[in-house]
Formats: structure tokens, sequence, C-alpha cells
């Protein structure tokens, strides 16, 4: 993916020749948890508002976010799998607004989409969501609402259900990263999903941060081990993450457990709202200090995170407890006997050239003024031929309830596409045709330029379910559309 469209100012312009590194700090934390009913409660409070936040260093002026309870990220909600979460969200905005949870699998009139499944939330009203962590594991919220702008200036927080017995570490953080796009003179640029953004790949920012800093280090010891809860915040950002000597272990993807294994010097690669839980163990020596680095540009590296080794190691050397995690109730589809189905992905800058070689037809939009004039209306992006833009479009796909389905996805564009599925989990299990190793349960799946991925799942969620790209700029102009479970 290519950042040669976003501002020409550089991260480096802000901080001269200081690093810039992720924060240690915790996020916030907040919630009561009650006894009602057969499972525990934990209930919170969220309140989206405008406000002012130190993103960029100083001397530069805080930025104006908007924010759930003051900061971006909004404050870290916890449960424990089998409890349940109420949450009451006030929206102090001057626009509507929703709360989604990015990969949670619950009833459909929790789900918030505006429209879809629910009436968007007015300036000044409220509403409840309030659902059973089925699943444990790293999930985030957002808005459902005009996502690609209240996104991008801060409304996302995460959400993170524990196991009820996690595997041993010293110590577990949570990192969401996310870019920002900001002018020359440290302000918001306002040219949000603009024409550029949305045929390519998205919008891009030029600052990175962790956790809403790009500031503090983060400190550690000699053969501590780590959990690190990481979520990609960032509207179209693809973080591939270098760890720099260390050799993480994978344990988890989009919040659901993967057979543990080292990335052997393979960066971690997160699409827009993908997650990943990986165990990290500080192997560096003490004193030294150790930078995390996004390569996806290998031409513009940005240091996304300092780690700063205490001068007295914890201990001498790395543990070895187990890292399993213990898997979430998701039911195995039967790839045999399953129901099969093609979804195609077409549209954006190069088009034609891109379908053709994907041997899919377009119908001559990729031609001159064809794809120039949808271009014009809003049209950009394509599933099964249609660019959707209406706030309750009817279904494009229907799987039967209770049923197994194979998908196939076929990026016949030129750009890549996180691809993901409201209210349920699914295997991915081959990549143009062959075996995935590890056969990843995953609710985003990022696809490759003229790639072909097969998913598989039972649909045993039933409702009509948003199926789009998590490119924020790409779901805004036609890639996104409804799976109806029934």
């Amino acid at each position: 993916m290519s950042d040669s469209h976003q501002p020409s100012l550089s991260r480096r312009s802000f901080i001269g020749s200081a690093a810039a590194m992720a924060a240690s700090a915790a996020l916030p934390e907040t919630g009561v948890a009650q006894n009602g009913g057969a499972a525990r409660t934990r209930q919170y409070n969220l309140r989206a508002a405008v406000g002012e936040q130190q993103v960029l260093p100083r001397p530069a002026k805080p930025l104006s976010v908007w924010s759930y309870n003051g900061s971006a990220p909004g404050p870290v909600l916890r449960a424990t799998q089998g409890e349940r979460l109420r949450i009451a969200f006030e929206n102090a905005l001057k626009e509507s607004s929703t709360v989604h949870w990015h990969g949670v699998r619950l009833p459909h009139a929790m789900d918030g989409v505006a429209y879809l499944t629910q009436s968007p939330v007015k300036p000044g009203e409220k509403f409840v969501y309030e659902f059973e962590a089925i699943d444990a594991g790293t999930f985030w919220y957002h808005p459902h609402q005009r996502s690609y702008e209240q996104v991008d200036r801060g409304l996302y927080g995460a959400l993170i259900i524990n196991e009820k017995n996690p595997p041993r570490v010293d110590r577990e953080l949570v990192w969401v990263i996310d870019d920002w796009r900001v002018t020359r003179e440290g302000a918001f640029s306002e040219d949000f999903n603009n024409l550029m953004d949305a045929s390519h790949g998205g919008r891009l920012g030029n600052y990175v941060t962790v956790n809403g800093s790009g500031e503090t280090p983060v400190k550690v010891r000699s053969n501590e081990r780590i959990r690190l809860r990481l979520i990609n915040a960032a509207n179209a950002r693809i973080f591939s993450l270098d760890f720099a000597g260390l050799s993480p272990w994978l344990i988890a993807l989009d919040g659901q457990p993967v057979k543990p294994h080292r990335l052997d010097g393979e960066p971690l690669v997160l699409g827009p709202s993908m997650r990943a839980d990986i165990m990290l163990d500080m192997t560096g020596k003490p004193g030294s200090r150790t930078a995390v680095i996004d390569r996806n540009n290998p031409r513009n590296p940005f240091r996304v995170a300092d780690l700063v080794y205490d001068a007295s190691p914890l201990r001498d050397a790395p543990p070895d407890w187990p890292m399993d995690l213990p898997p979430n109730p998701l039911q195995e589809p039967d790839i045999a006997s399953a129901q099969r189905h093609t979804v195609q992905f077409t549209g954006g800058m190069m088009a034609g050239m891109a379908a053709r070689r994907m041997g899919v037809d377009i119908g001559g939009m990729g031609m001159g003024g064809g794809m120039m004039g949808m271009m014009r209306q809003g049209k950009i992006w394509f599933v099964n031929g249609v660019a959707e833009l209406a706030h309750n479009p009817q279904p494009f796909l229907n799987l039967a309830l209770g049923k197994s389905h194979v998908i196939e996805l076929v990026n016949a564009t030129a750009w890549h596409h996180p691809i993901h599925l409201h209210g349920h989990s699914f295997r991915v299990i081959t990549r143009n045709g062959k075996p995935t190793r590890f056969r990843e349960w995953q609710d985003s799946v990022l696809m490759a330029p003229l790639e072909r991925v097969e998913i598989a799942m039972i649909a045993d969620n039933p409702g009509k379910w948003m199926f789009h790209c998590h490119i924020l700029e790409h779901q805004a102009s036609g890639m996104m559309g409804v799976v109806n479970v029934a």
C-alpha cells in the first residue's frame, strides 16, 4: 500500500531526531460489577463528546478530538467470559452516532449499525447496549455512523474479554494503534473522504500513535513476559510491525485463539480493524533499548514504540509457561457439505486492469467516462457489481441459518481490503487455492490485490449483518453490503 497520496508533512517534522514512543501508561479502565440474574453484569458509561488532547509532541497545540469519556482511545472496557455487559451510551456530539462492538458475537439489535440494527443516536440522546460476553478475546468499539470521520477523529476504544483461566504472564499491555493526518500547522486535516483517498488506499495519516500518544517510552525488564494486545484503529493504514530482534509468539487473531507460533522474523501484519495477541519475552540486555517499527511502506518506516530496559533483569531467562488460550465456543463448519458462495470486489483506480487480470467482467466501468462517472456519484467500489450507498441496503447474500457455508472472496482490484463480517467469526481456509497453515478464526480478513480467499463458517447468528471493507473510505463509497442469516 503506497503512502504517495498522503500530505507531505512527515512525522519527523514534528519530532526532529527524537523517536516517537508508545505510551506505557495503562489506558483508563472504569466500570461497576453487579450480580444480577444468572450472569454477573459489568456496567459502563460512555459519553461521546468533543475535547482537546495532546496527540502531537509539544510545542504543538492539542488537537480537537472526538472521544469517549474525554480520551482517545476511550476507556478500556473489561469483562470476564460469561459475564454480561451493560453500556449506557450518551451522545454529546452535534451529530448522530452509534457504538459498534467490533468482533463481538452478540444479538443483532445490539450491533450498533445506524439504520440497520438501530436508529442513530441523536445529539443529546442515550442508548443502552447489553449483551453477553460469549467469547474471550481482544475486541474494540467505534461508531458505525459516518465512520470515516468519527473514527478518524478519535472515537474508539478497547473491549477486553478475559479468559476465566488466562495464561500466566508478568504483565499485560493494550496498544491501540492509529495514524493521524495533520497539517503543517499541527491541526487536523479536514479533507475527510476525499475522492483521492476513497479511490485509492483510503485516508493515510502522517503521525502514528499508540494509545493516543507518540511520546512515552515503554519500560520493560529483561526476561519479563508481556501479553501484548494490539488493535489497529486506523482508517486505512496497514501496519507491518517489526519487533527488532524479539521473537513474538502469536496466540490470537481478532480475539480468537490460534495455535501459538513464533513469527520467525516475519512482521506482524494488521489491516484496519484487526487485532492480535502476542506473547513477548523481553530478551534484550538490561539498560538497552529496542524499537518497534512499522515497515509496511519500506520507503517511509514509522517508529511505533521504544522498549526501554531497566538496569536490573526480572529473571535469568525467559519463562517456559504455557501459552495456549482456551478455545471459544465456535461451531466447526463442515467443509464437505457446505453451501458455496462467491463475492466479488471491484472498483477503485485501475479498476479495469485489475478486473481483466482476475477474469472479472465489470461491463465497461473501467473504461474512460464509465468509471469516472460512477466516481463523481460517490460510487467507487462494488460488491457483486453494486456500489452500495443506501442507509438500509437489501441483502446481497442469503445464508441459511445453522448451515455450513464456504464463501470465496475475489479481490479483483488493485488495492488491499480488510473485509469484515459482523456478528460472526469465520475460518480462513485458503488463499489463492492453497490451504492456510493455521486455518485462523477471524472476523476481518486482509486481502491483497488480485487475491482469492476462501472463508468457512456456520451461520449461527440470525439477522441482517454488515459485510464490508474496513478501509472506511472504501466502505463509505460502496464496498459494503448486507448478509442475511435466516
